[in-house]
């Protein structure tokens, strides 16, 4: 991998864990918990909540020892296995390189509400008429937005061969 390549990655990973940590900073300090502002009315509204899980609640009522535990580990391994392909392959394909920058720094972005709070900070709510959903921040659409364009590259890659 060249120092080119590992500058455009540890930069977008960079840049993603700083704008999910400030938006998280500014929810914190100007939202009181469940509060909801309209952004664009019947659609989206920004609302302060506090996660314990993962993804739709996923062992949010499992304790938090456990929680704390398994999310660490979880983030710890997909941030190695990340970081040991991007070391160990030569990568200089954007289309590869930027979305496994975004989602290790969603991952990051997510381990860090829970080191710091217990929890993480979720506040984008997005909804049509009473169908909300569930709450979300910077971190895991930098996730989705990731994971979305590695699977197009691969799809891409695969037609590509056939």
């Amino acid at each position: 991998m060249t120092r080119k390549s590992l500058l455009i990655f540890f930069l977008t990973a960079g840049l993603v864990i700083l704008l999910d940590q400030l938006t998280k900073c500014y929810v914190v300090s100007s939202f009181q918990l469940y509060e909801s502002v309209p952004v664009i009315s019947g659609f989206f509204n920004l609302t302060y909540i506090r996660n314990p899980g993962a993804a739709f609640g996923f062992l949010s009522n499992a304790s938090p020892f456990f929680r704390g535990a398994f999310f660490s580990l979880v983030t710890l391994v997909a941030a190695g296995l990340i970081l040991y392909y991007l070391l160990h392959n030569k990568i200089e394909d954007l289309w590869l390189l930027i979305p496994l920058a975004f989602i290790l720094a969603g991952a990051l972005g997510n381990l860090a509400d829970r080191y710091r709070f217990g929890e993480v900070i979720d506040f984008l709510d997005v909804y049509i008429g009473p169908y909300h959903w569930p709450a979300f921040n910077v971190a895991d659409s930098a996730i989705s937005i990731g994971a979305l364009f590695l699977i197009v590259d691969m799809l891409k890659r695969r037609n590509e061969e056939l």
